[in-house]
């Protein structure tokens, strides 16, 4: 599924990163606790949260993570943004609550969930 579909589903508005709107996203991830984050990843992911602080963006780019939505209205920081673009990532904001936004991309048939297997 492509960035620009997303943005499409969640009614999103894209803060950053309009130049890669064809970038291809396989799962999803949804997700606050950014440890969590870290510790079930996997590639290609659109991760889904409502943590708007610069740590969000420091552990998408650690997972080599391009595509971001802040979901409940949220909208990232200048300092976020800046951060997002120097690493050349798509950051997004939906009015959608975690549970229907991860519904709605869910129902629109981006089923994978992003999470490694778990030995």
């Amino acid at each position: 599924m492509t960035v620009a579909k997303i943005a499409e589903i969640l009614d999103a508005r894209v803060v950053t990163g309009e130049g890669c709107l064809d970038l291809e996203v396989g799962s999803a991830c949804g997700a606050d606790l950014m440890s969590d984050v870290m510790a079930f990843v996997k590639d290609r992911v659109v991760l889904l949260t409502g943590l708007v602080n610069t740590q969000a963006i420091r552990t998408a780019d650690l997972l080599d993570i391009k595509v971001v939505v802040f979901v409940r209205g949220k909208s990232p920081s200048e300092d976020m943004v800046a951060m997002a673009k120097e690493n050349g990532m798509v950051l997004c904001t939906t009015k959608y609550s975690m549970f229907l936004a991860c519904g709605r991309l869910y129902e629109a048939g981006l089923r994978a969930g992003g999470v490694r297997e778990i030995a």
